[in-house]
C-alpha cells in the first residue's frame, strides 16, 4: 500500500480510499478498489497478450525462419512482406492491451492479429512445402513456429476476454 492510500479491512469488504474508487464484486463480498491502469497486468489476457507481441516483435531477430542449403540462416527481415506482417501483428497486440477497458475491441483486435498471424504462417508453408526438393529451405527454423505461438495465446487471451465480459454481464444483472 502506497502512503496516499489507506486500506481498511472489514468483515466483507477491503475498502482503499484514493481518488478514483471501483466496487468489485468477488464471491458475494464487495471489494472497494482504486481503478489504476497497472490493474491491467493482473488480467490473464493481458499477460497472454505481452507474450504474443514479445513472440511477434522480439523473437524474430532472435530465432531464424530457416537455414538455406549453404548453412546460411534466413531472418525474417530477409522479405518486406515478413517484415510488414510481424510488425502489424505485434503492433496489434500492443494496441490491443493498450485497450484494456474495451473487451469487445481487445477480442476483435485479437482476431485481426490471429488473421494476420495465418496468412504469415501461410507464406511460410508455402515457402517451404512449394519449393521443389531442396533448392532453397534446408531446415526450418524456430522463427517459422512464431505465428502458430502467437496464435494460440491470443486465442487463450480472448477466451479470458469471453469470461470477463461473462462476469461483468452477470454483475450487471444483480443491479
Amino acid at each position: 500500500i502506497n502512503r496516499s492510500m489507506k486500506c481498511l479491512r472489514n468483515y466483507d469488504a477491503i475498502i482503499r480510499i484514493n481518488l478514483n474508487i471501483t466496487i468489485v464484486l468477488i464471491e458475494k463480498k464487495y471489494y472497494f478498489c482504486s481503478t489504476n491502469q497497472i490493474e491491467m497486468i493482473q488480467r490473464i489476457q493481458t499477460v497472454y497478450m505481452a507474450i504474443s507481441a514479445i513472440a511477434m516483435g522480439a523473437l524474430p531477430f532472435v530465432f531464424s525462419l530457416w537455414t538455406t542449403t549453404d548453412k546460411k540462416e534466413v531472418f525474417f527481415t530477409s522479405s518486406l512482406l515478413y517484415i510488414i506482417l510481424f510488425v502489424i501483428s505485434a503492433l496489434l497486440a500492443v494496441y490491443s492491451i493498450i485497450n484494456f477497458k474495451k473487451r469487445q475491441h481487445q477480442f476483435v483486435l485479437n482476431r485481426l492479429n490471429m488473421i494476420f498471424n495465418f496468412i504469415l504462417l501461410g507464406f511460410f508453408v508455402y515457402r517451404s512445402l512449394n519449393l521443389s526438393g531442396e533448392t532453397m529451405v534446408s531446415e526450418k527454423g524456430i522463427g517459422m513456429f512464431l505465428p502458430a505461438i502467437s496464435i494460440v495465446l491470443l486465442v487463450l487471451a480472448n477466451k479470458a476476454i469471453r469470461k470477463d465480459e461473462e462476469l461483468v454481464k452477470s454483475g450487471d444483472r444483480l443491479r
